[in-house]
């Protein structure tokens, strides 16, 4: 193996689980988050002896990953199936189980747009201006999106949360 295959083998490794969780949060699904993210570090060693920045790898395989989700809800073919039941390969058991499910269903109704903005300033934990450069758009775009995204989430969790409080009384 040249030592080409072996940096990127290393750097596929260490980041390949943390890309497919930010995936899974862009798309709702761990098998589309799987292709994302097989199709973003596909480009990326494509593109391996281009980038001169190691440095910035995880924000370069990042706006791949976004730019994937996006590009791939624009062209109009895409639909969700479900064969079979529940996913298995789910990882393990968060903290509150249902807090989580009814956060995620959630996220999965917000425009692609504004999910990509709330994944990438809450879970990646991206400033406002490294969100714009990443989906190429203005500061306050991202600061909309995110504004939007967020009331959206409010509208949808405030009533399983009230109802959760309530019969908790």
């Amino acid at each position: 193996m040249s030592d080409r295959d072996t940096a990127f083998a290393e750097y596929f490794s260490a980041r390949a689980d943390a890309m497919r969780g930010t995936a899974y949060l862009l798309c709702g699904d761990w098998h589309r988050a799987e292709d994302l993210v097989q199709t973003a570090f596909t480009k990326l060693y494509l593109a391996w002896n281009r980038v001169s920045r190691h440095e910035v790898l995880d924000a370069y395989v990042r706006q791949i990953l976004v730019r994937s989700f996006l590009d791939e809800r624009r062209r109009g073919w895409w639909r969700r199936e479900r064969v079979g039941g529940a996913d298995t390969d789910r990882p393990g058991p968060p903290e509150s189980p249902e807090n989580r499910l009814v956060l995620l269903q959630a996220l999965a109704t917000v425009a692609p747009r504004q999910r990509a903005v709330l994944v990438l300033r809450y879970w990646e934990d991206l400033s406002v201006e490294e969100t714009a450069a990443l989906l190429r758009c203005s500061p306050g775009t991202v600061k909309s999106q995110a504004a939007r995204g967020l009331e959206t989430l409010r509208t949808l969790l405030l009533p399983a949360y009230s109802t959760t409080e309530k019969g908790e009384r």
